[in-house]
């Protein structure tokens, strides 16, 4: 007489079992080939991006090579089904000379580009890209103190604007060569480009350099989360305070 509800507790934990199984193969199939989760963990991307946001990037927009599978599994060479990203997208990518790190940058020159920064500006193909200077870029620190940095609008050839900041005036790579982007390559820099290692440093002085096609893993699209950094996990009572709700299903393309 009590075989019956046995069966039926054994048929439940089998459910549950298998509920979970298909909702992590979901998961898997999702993040590996529609949309990923990453974070923002440094200000190299400010104003577009901040430290502690939390986005969604495209994982189909370029195409998938072996680092967009799990582990990065070594499965297949090149990329399928390739896109290629337009000048002005914000990328997120593998690091040419640590393949297991991902970074994120906006991508300014595409394969046969020559790109250089003469005084802090921008020029692709030896013509400068349109610079405006708009309001102070103002943060404040957790201790209250804000700051204001020099902003400006950049706005491509395409048409394709965003904002940058500019720090310090005749900054480190305020004046570079010139760039000369080889096939199959792109040049990415960061928009606060007085903190920002990009690939206007080489790979051999530990730099981004010109990023292979191969390593792009997908482009950012929404924010999802953002956090201030002022609150632990734990500290419940903090959360909405250090929650930026003005963020919140932002697009990162302005």
């Amino acid at each position: 007489m009590d075989k019956e509800p046995t069966k039926q507790k054994k048929g439940g934990l089998w459910d549950t079992f298998k509920t979970v199984i298909y909702a992590v193969l979901f998961a898997l199939v999702l993040r590996t080939f529609a949309y990923e989760p990453f974070n923002i963990p440094s200000g190299s991307m400010i104003p577009t991006l901040l430290k502690g946001d939390y986005l969604f990037v495209s994982k189909f927009s370029y195409g998938y090579s072996h680092y967009s599978l799990p582990f990065s599994m070594k499965l297949f060479s090149g990329r399928v089904f390739e896109g290629a990203p337009e000048r002005g997208d914000v990328a997120v990518f593998r690091l040419p000379i640590d393949d297991s790190t991902d970074y994120i940058k906006r991508i300014i020159g595409l394969p046969g580009d020559r790109i250089q920064v003469i005084g802090g500006v921008l020029y692709i193909n030896g013509e400068a890209v349109r610079r405006e200077r708009i309001n102070d870029f103002v943060e404040t620190d957790f201790l209250g103190r804000t700051r204001e940095t020099p902003q400006y609008r950049e706005t491509l050839p395409s048409g394709v604007g965003y904002r940058v900041l500019d720090r310090q005036p005749n900054g480190s790579l305020d004046n570079t060569p010139v760039y000369a982007v080889p096939e199959g390559h792109y040049f990415a820099m960061g928009d606060n480009r007085d903190n920002s290692v990009d690939s206007r440093v080489s790979a051999e002085r530990m730099g981004v350099g010109f990023i292979p096609a191969v390593n792009l893993i997908g482009r950012a699209e929404r924010l999802f989360f953002s956090s201030d950094g002022t609150a632990h996990i734990w500290e419940v009572w903090k959360w909405p305070s250090a929650i930026r709700f003005n963020r919140l299903f932002q697009s990162v393309a302005e």
